[in-house]
């Protein structure tokens, strides 16, 4: 007589929201920022480091965001602010007008300074 092994496999459904990691997000948003406040070469790389931070904050559906610079949170979430609990999405309104005011910026002493402004409300919201 043959013996058979019969697996059963149980599959859940999970809301995308359940692969969020907002803590992973910040950090990844905060390592950005500050890599945008030292990059001293070219107003380019200052603006590339800023739209990650921004991308990490607001996610694909959030405004400002960019596809094209890339966006190192994209496996970590839909956007730490549209995933953060209401206290920390006022904590973050702050990083989201630095980056985006960092973004617009053409000088690179002007750009740095935003992403540190944006770096240290990250810190604070985290």
């Amino acid at each position: 007589m043959k013996k058979f092994l019969i697996a059963s496999c149980v599959t859940m459904a999970l809301p995308t929201a359940a692969f969020a990691d907002v803590a992973a997000q910040l950090t990844v948003a905060e390592q950005h920022a500050g890599f945008a406040a030292k990059a001293g070469n070219t107003i380019d790389q200052v603006h590339m480091h800023l739209h990650h931070v921004l991308n990490c904050l607001v996610g694909p559906s959030g405004a400002g965001f960019d596809a094209a610079p890339g966006n190192p949170c994209a496996k970590a979430g839909t956007g730490a602010v549209a995933e953060a609990d209401a206290a920390v999405k006022v904590k973050l309104t702050p990083a989201v007008a630095a980056a985006t005011a960092g973004i617009a910026a053409s000088d690179v002493a002007a750009a740095q300074a935003e992403a540190g402004k944006a770096a240290a409300a990250i810190a604070a919201a985290k």
